[in-house]
């Protein structure tokens, strides 16, 4: 109406430093280096005495969260592997249902949203058009809640949420995600352990999780001394167009992120399966021109795991496994192995066993001679439908 607006003045918290790519090579290797301390910050005011604090998703989420029976993540790409990963968490440590969507599916389905659900939207930009879209269209519906985890504090989604979990990542140059995506792994954590004490956990359990959440920068530094390694394992995809990537539970998110990684990047076809899906299609594309991922964690999936890729190496496929230290994967004809550099417990192997599948993308890539920041025909934030 052509009066004067008076509006608030925020400083923003980047540094000069953010935007120089200092000693790296590119900004993605830069920002892989930088998840220990991304990671940290997030957590970082957000737990005391082994408990998540209550103000951390703001001074109404206690009443809310603790009434909530069930909860509806939506996100897109990166956002929604993290998405996947917080549902088996969820599940698990709360013990109430989680639905996972794409954002860009949600609006074109006449769900039933359950009583005291809580709506979740995950992006790193805020931005994101579908995503956006999804949290608009939730708002219409009989959802306890809405909750953005989010690394943008001046976005949209920030702003048209009820509740807000920044990430504290800092700047991502990088068009492949990667400290965004541990980042929004370890708000998730959070974000369970609080649903799970108000489901009745035990206040021991509530320690023991949190102090596996405050373990995970130092554990990354050590993740990410396997760089040497990866980039030489990184050569026996210079010539390769197509890889396959496997994984069981929560590792089937962290098979999909790497699988992403080194389609955005490298421009070699990726595809991530559930391993046990092998058998249902997936198999007949395996020979030894077609090398398979894995993780391998030494978890109650573990044999299961092991029973199918005895299936790959019995058609020829070369197998690429990241495993735990304490089981018994031995390097030999056509299968090649990186030992993490530490036993890694359930609720953490999301975070850590991501780490070396972007420097496997990243290495790729580099042999590739592709654009790495700025792959083709892919933005840093999608902004359109």
């Amino acid at each position: 109406n052509g009066s004067r607006a008076e509006r608030d003045v925020h400083k923003s918290e980047l540094s000069a430093d953010a935007a120089e790519r200092g000693e790296y090579r590119h900004y993605m290797l830069k920002e892989i280096h930088q998840q220990s301390q991304a990671v940290a910050d997030t957590l970082a005011g957000r737990i005391a005495a082994g408990k998540v604090l209550d103000a951390t998703f703001g001074s109404s989420a206690p009443a809310l969260l603790e009434q909530t029976e069930a909860v509806h993540i939506v996100a897109c790409g990166t956002s929604y592997h993290a998405g996947l990963i917080a549902r088996y968490w969820i599940e698990e440590y709360c013990g109430i249902p989680c639905s996972v969507e794409i954002a860009s599916e949600y609006r074109y389905r006449k769900g039933v949203v359950p009583d005291n659900t809580l709506f979740v939207s995950i992006s790193q930009s805020g931005e994101t058009a579908d995503t956006l879209a999804a949290v608009r269209a939730a708002k219409e519906k009989a959802y306890l809640t809405t909750l953005a985890i989010c690394n943008v504090p001046e976005s949209s989604l920030v702003r048209e949420s009820d509740l807000v979990l920044m990430t504290r990542a800092g700047q991502e140059i990088g068009v492949a995600s990667t400290k965004a995506f541990t980042t929004q792994l370890a708000a998730l954590g959070l974000l369970t352990v609080v649903l799970a004490r108000y489901q009745g956990m035990e206040m021991a359990e509530e320690r023991r999780l949190t102090a596996l959440l405050t373990d995970l920068p130092t554990m990354i530094e050590q993740v990410l001394t396997l760089d040497r390694k990866i980039q030489d394992l990184a050569e026996h995809f210079a010539e390769k167009h197509h890889a396959l990537f496997l994984g069981r539970g929560a590792q089937n998110a962290v098979a999909m992120e790497g699988a992403l990684k080194l389609k955005e990047i490298s421009y070699i076809h990726a595809e991530a399966y559930p391993a046990g899906e092998l058998k249902h299609g997936p198999l007949a594309l395996v020979d030894e021109d077609m090398p398979v991922v894995t993780v391998a964690p030494n978890d109650a999936l573990l044999e299961k795991l092991k029973s199918n890729l005895q299936e790959v190496r019995a058609r020829g496929g070369e197998l690429y496994v990241f495993a735990d230290p304490n089981i018994d994967f031995e390097n030999g004809d056509g299968v090649h192995v990186i030992c993490m550099p530490m036993h890694i417990e359930d609720f953490q192997a999301p975070v850590l066993y991501t780490i070396p599948l972007q420097l496997l993308a990243y290495h790729a890539a580099v042999l590739k001679g592709t654009d790495i920041d700025q792959p083709r025909n892919l933005a840093k934030s999608v902004t359109v439908e």
